[in-house]
């Protein structure tokens, strides 16, 4: 195996040239050509009619809002949209195709020649917007999906036998291509992810999609390709269905440094697709790539071709929401974050929903600090990005609420969002559940106090003679024998007084 080269060491001595096809599942009732049911974690195959399992002679109809989403996407792209496309057949053979053959768009796609302006941090500390060009939107059907059984790797090789789950096979995809991104220098991972966060930032904000990359509803292939300066592009490879932010980023790094390593040694690039794999970050050979010509497309004779009024894309394009860009300079503007405040957020990630949580309620000040502190930590935990935590903006905001409020203490508070990303329930079932609120009551507080006085003689002693300041540590016991829950407050007033010292 040719060893890898370090990711500095590749850029400083190769230029990369990325690209990326974004799959997304809109998020439509019904299936794209047919009425089957679209919500996630059904039985397998309970979701299946004869048009989407491709039965003899049943005949599809295209789902209007499918192609009113992706002529939003397109405008939200700043894309071309088409005056007259239409439909083709992809024919290949998988187990997850019942088909046999994709309904897709491949010469004539519904939106052309976009881009999409992302803020990509540099070394330095500032901030550069890089352009990335689209090449095209165009919509089609999603896959089933295949389960390899008996294996250690969860993939084919292995397994001693396979099951097909239908449930996906037919969902409305669009599919989001860009152009090859050159001039990235020593950035390319670091603009795949920023691309990959602001597209989906978009997606987002339009409402077509809960873009929920751990379910598949917005999955990443990563083209990468090197070549010396001076020299024509390298051969590409195309890492498939990379499915979240920290692996886009991570896909792009290992691909270079596998790359650069061949290329050293005088080895050449094989163009394939690739399995990424989390727990390594390392890519393993899928299957040599095919051309377009293999899948032999042709016109889908079954559907007629979509002609898009241009009054009607007039109305769409009014209508677009305003863009997460535009948004987020407006609300950093607002709250008065300042510009290292903001770096550090789009650096982790979270910045929209630090500005969504404030928009809750939360001060400016509290959201940060939760989102880069207690949930940065999280998300590191599990290897996520915070902002795929189970958790949403108007939760952190009622945990803030519940300690300005005196209800929680700091640390009754992580505990309180602990229980929210385990699943346990919004923030008030948790501490109802849990018994997690603030105990003020005296009476309650009272045996705790004494029972700190009587274990710690000599520090009592202290707080008498003077040094206020040792109170902290009697605190401190009360706090402990209480799990937290005691008011603090309370509790320091509480025990001055049974030692006959003024606050």
């Amino acid at each position: 195996m040719t060893d890898a080269v370090p990711y500095a060491q590749a850029l400083a001595e190769f230029e990369p040239v990325i690209g990326l096809e974004t799959h997304v599942e809109l998020g439509t009732a019904s299936k794209m050509f047919c009425g089957c049911d679209t919500s996630f974690g059904a039985e397998p195959n309970t979701h299946t009619c004869p048009v989407c399992l491709g039965l003899p002679g049943a005949l599809p109809v295209v789902n209007a809002l499918a192609i009113e989403s992706t002529v939003r996407i397109g405008l939200a792209l700043h894309c071309d949209i088409a005056r007259w496309c239409r439909f083709a057949r992809k024919n290949y053979f998988y187990p997850d195709m019942p088909k046999n053959f994709q309904t897709s768009q491949y010469d004539e796609p519904l939106c052309t020649d976009g881009y999409l302006d992302v803020d990509v941090p540099q070394a330095d500390g500032t901030v550069e917007v890089v352009r990335v060009p689209i090449e095209r939107v165009h919509l089609e059907e999603d896959t089933g999906k295949s389960l390899h059984v008996g294996g250690a790797t969860g993939r084919i090789h292995g397994a001693s036998h396979s099951l097909v789950d239908y449930n996906r096979a037919g969902i409305p995809l669009v599919e989001i291509v860009t152009k090859p991104v050159v001039g990235t220098g020593a950035l390319p991972a670091e603009v795949a992810k920023a691309y990959v966060t602001e597209l989906r930032d978009v997606l987002r904000g339009l409402g077509v999609s809960d873009v929920r990359m751990e379910q598949g509803s917005l999955r990443c292939d990563v083209n990468v390709s090197l070549n010396r300066p001076g020299e024509e592009w390298g051969t590409r490879s195309e890492t498939k269905n990379v499915n979240s932010l920290r692996s886009v980023e991570r896909a792009v790094r290992s691909e270079v440094e596998r790359q650069a390593g061949r290329l050293r040694s005088g080895q050449r690039i094989v163009q394939e697709t690739r399995h990424f794999h989390e727990d390594s970050g390392l890519s393993t050979s899928g299957r040599s790539k095919e051309e377009a010509t293999d899948y032999r497309y042709f016109p889908e004779p079954d559907l007629v071709p979509i002609a898009p009024d241009e009054a009607w894309v007039a109305e769409l394009r009014a209508a677009l929401p305003e863009a997460p860009s535009v948004r987020r300079k407006k609300l950093t503007e607002e709250l008065g974050l300042s510009v290292l405040d903001s770096q550090a957020m789009v650096n982790a990630g979270v910045l929209d929903a630090v500005l969504a949580t404030v928009e809750a309620g939360a001060p400016a000040a509290e959201a940060r600090n939760w989102w880069l502190g207690h949930l940065a930590q999280a998300a590191n935990a599990r290897g996520v990005d915070a902002a795929d935590l189970p958790i949403r903006p108007e939760q952190v905001a009622r945990v803030v609420a519940l300690v300005a409020a005196g209800s929680l203490t700091a640390g009754l508070a992580r505990q309180v969002v602990d229980g929210v990303l385990a699943g346990e329930g919004d923030p008030d079932d948790v501490v109802a559940a849990r018994g997690l609120a603030v105990v003020s009551d005296e009476g309650a507080l009272g045996a705790a106090v004494d029972e700190a006085l009587a274990a710690q003689p000599a520090t009592a002693d202290k707080v008498r003679a003077g040094k206020v300041a040792a109170v902290g540590a009697l605190v401190g016991a009360v706090m402990k024998s209480t799990r937290g829950q005691a008011d603090a407050s309370v509790v320091r007033r509480l025990l001055l007084e049974r030692l006959g010292v003024p606050e």
